[in-house]
């Protein structure tokens, strides 16, 4: 694992993906803070940070923070606290067991390509965009 990356907060996304593109749209304008950074699963920085074989295989949103990994609904209420603000209410949701929270999000990743299309290629960032991407 790169040191490079240790301290940074990275969220992982399907760079094809209609959905998952529209989250980090969404992400970035409320980060005011600038606290994350995104990359693609298809991407160089997912090959390295994350297991053997897991950026080919996810179908689900990935979040990379202080050394340590989290996946599902787990990932989008630690990326949604350490936006901080209001943000951290969102925190209230974790006294839903997990297995329960990624219900709906299981229902969402199997079938987000159908009610939200699939893209050619990766998402290419904006020039205003590109200090936040790492790939």
């Amino acid at each position: 694992m790169s040191t490079d990356h240790k301290n940074q907060n990275i969220v992982f996304f399907d760079g094809v993906c209609g959905l998952c593109n529209r989250a980090i749209d969404f992400l970035m304008r409320q980060d005011k803070r600038k606290v994350l950074l995104f990359a693609p699963l298809q991407g160089t920085t997912a090959t390295e940070l994350l297991p053997n074989g897991e950026a080919s295989s996810l179908s689900s949103m990935v979040y990379y923070s202080n050394g340590k990994i989290s996946y599902k609904t787990r990932a989008i209420l630690n990326l949604l606290w350490d936006m901080g603000g209001w943000w951290t209410l969102t925190g209230l949701f974790r006294i839903i067991p997990p297995f329960i929270r990624d219900i709906f999000y299981n229902i969402m990743a199997a079938s987000r390509y159908q009610w939200f299309g699939k893209k050619e290629t990766c998402r290419i960032p904006t020039k205003e965009e590109r200090a936040r991407f790492l790939d």
